[in-house]
């Protein structure tokens, strides 16, 4: 049962990992394939990224102005791999060159995903909706009235109260009783102490996800163009004055290429919404980063910049696996406890994220992609796959009945940098967390797994623990798990700094790149040059709240209508 359970982990991990779905999709008059664009076309506005903050940002904009929202994947709508909780795992175990997820593997070695879909990351993550805290919105230098309002825009189509059951009753009376107070109950708000936050999941278990926010679109004044890849943002460059973004050139699923101009305009923009990942590596395809990598990748030069691509974070995650000796609901990220010292407390539970007994499916780490991926190459032949993936089919479904408790650390501290690995935007950039390179990161990662030790062993988590499964048996088995790439330490319950840096994980939370104050203004507006504006997650120092998708969403439709009041402004001055 004991050796059972350390494969069970690997399979409940992927929790993290839902999808974007709806029964019946939207009649979306604006979404077209590429292959259908013409070869020139012009708007007022181009977004490039159709993601958790190009969505808002789209609808908003084409309330008075028109708009080509450009995104590299296909729809949410309709897929078989994009449903509902029950599906969960499928997106990221398929590599095909259509999944809405595409993996990459930091140099950290830590397994990761990014988004290729209308929607962004919404259709990939656990749906917890939570805003940021009144702290954050006022460093970021955001009016308070407008971020609540934008805030509520969004709530209106995509945020639920989440049903809370058994599992999730525990962990929150768990983290009470490990003096995590007080208890808030339900909110959306960024508050100290334990609660209730919202979700992206309806009481029918299906996901709303940023797509969903097109249905504010005006359809006049909006073109959203599917599988289209953006390979360059172009600019004209005469001398003495700034560089100017007036158009881009993007190629569809056939490889046919396009070309999307501003119209003529004083306030008409394009605005980079591609995420974390492919915001800076798009600047740096279209020659702004820095020099010297530009060069190396024979990269025409617009403007030196070599803070594009600085300041890459990812949230260091780890999780301790809690076998249950009772059935435990399905359950994604619901309670939530937000510490002083700066860890983030949550957990998920279901003892069917494998699938159907007939169709069992690993998500990331199913042996097809990830147990076997730390096996040297000449060993990962057919028959070892194939003992594999029958050894996992052989378990009885009783191993995967559990969950488990995680922590993320706040902010973080460290810091990494991203760099061009190809000029193909298709291509995944090379990343670098450097998880725990600062001290106190790894110091909130100890203080978080000692609240979650706390928790195990409370009265409120009695039922869902087996007395003989003590504490560094626990730690111990979920360093067994194939959580990463990394390198194992034996009996790693000894040190929890250990166990910090030998399971870390993503929680898919990166950020940085394009950073305000160094890459963009307070405005968003790329620094150096005219008609380009960074919208996104890639423009943060810190990542919102415990998850950062509601204020991604936000800030969509806030920065959009500042954009449109700004641009009416004008008009009435000229």
């Amino acid at each position: 049962m004991k050796k059972l359970v350390f494969i069970a982990f690997a399979g409940i991990v992927m929790l993290f990992h839902g999808f974007c779905s709806s029964e019946q999709a939207p009649k979306y008059s604006f979404l077209h394939r590429a292959t259908s664009a013409p070869p020139i076309s012009y708007y007022d506005y181009i977004i490039i990224g159709g993601g958790t903050a190009g969505c808002p940002l789209a609808a908003t904009l084409s309330q008075n102005a028109t708009v080509l929202l450009l995104e590299r994947g296909g729809s949410p709508y309709g897929n078989p791999n994009i449903t509902d909780l029950s599906a969960f795992g499928r997106a990221l175990s398929d590599l095909s060159h259509t999944s809405p997820s595409q993996r990459f593997i930091s140099e950290d070695g830590v397994i990761n995903a990014r988004a290729r879909v209308l929607g962004g990351g919404s259709c990939l993550n656990a749906g917890f909706y939570t805003r940021a805290g009144a702290r954050y919105v006022d460093s970021a230098g955001w009016d308070g009235a407008l971020t609540n309002e934008s805030y509520r825009w969004v709530e209106k189509v995509v945020a639920f109260e989440p049903p809370i059951k058994q599992w999730q009753c525990a962990v929150r009376d768990g983290l009470l009783e490990a003096g995590v107070n007080p208890y808030n109950g339900f909110t959306y708000d960024h508050l100290f102490g334990t609660k209730v936050g919202g979700t992206i999941f309806d009481g029918d278990g299906q996901r709303h996800t940023a797509a969903d926010l097109l249905e504010y679109a005006n359809p006049e004044g909006i073109t959203v163009m599917l599988h289209a890849s953006v390979h360059k943002i172009l600019f004209r460059v005469k001398e003495k004055m700034k560089p100017f973004a007036h158009g881009v050139v993007f190629r569809d699923a056939a490889g046919n290429k396009h070309r999307a101009y501003l119209n003529h305009g004083p306030k008409n923009e394009i605005i980079v919404s591609a995420g974390a990942l492919g915001s800076p590596q798009l600047l740096m395809l279209s020659g702004l980063g820095p020099k010297d990598h530009l060069k190396a990748h024979n990269i025409t030069v617009v403007l030196d910049q070599p803070l594009v691509g600085q300041g890459m974070s990812d949230n260091p995650m780890n999780a301790i696996f809690v076998p249950s000796p009772s059935p435990v609901e399905v359950s994604l990220i619901q309670v939530v406890g937000i510490t002083h010292f700066g860890s983030y407390i949550e957990a998920a539970s279901g003892e069917n994220f494998a699938g159907s007994p007939q169709q069992r499916d690993f998500g990331m780490f199913s042996p097809k992609i990830g147990q076997l991926s730390t096996v040297p190459p000449k060993q990962r032949t057919p028959e070892a796959l194939s003992r594999a993936i029958d050894s996992l089919q052989a378990l009885d479904p009783s191993v995967f009945r559990g969950g488990f408790i995680l922590e993320k650390v706040m902010g973080p501290i460290s810091t990494g940098h991203l760099e061009l690995k190809t000029k193909n935007p298709n291509d995944n950039p090379v990343i670098t967390f450097n998880y725990f390179k600062d001290p106190q990161d790894l110091q909130r990662c100890v203080d978080g797994l000692k609240v979650i030790e706390t928790i195990i062993e409370s009265k409120a988590f009695t039922k869902f623990r087996y007395d003989y499964l003590s504490i560094p048996i626990l730690l111990n088995m979920t360093a067994n798990a194939p959580v990463n790439l990394l390198p194992r330490h034996a009996n790693v319950s000894t040190s929890l700094e250990q166990f910090c840096k030998d399971t870390v994980m993503t929680i898919w939370h990166y950020h940085g790149g394009c950073q305000v104050g160094k890459v963009v203004d307070s405005d968003y507006r790329v620094l150096g040059v005219d008609a380009l504006r960074v919208i996104d997650g890639s423009t943060f120092n810190n990542s919102p709240g415990t998850n950062p998708q509601a204020t991604v969403m936000m800030l969509g439709r806030y920065m959009g209508v500042k954009i449109l009041k700004e641009r009416l402004e004008s008009f009435k001055t000229n």
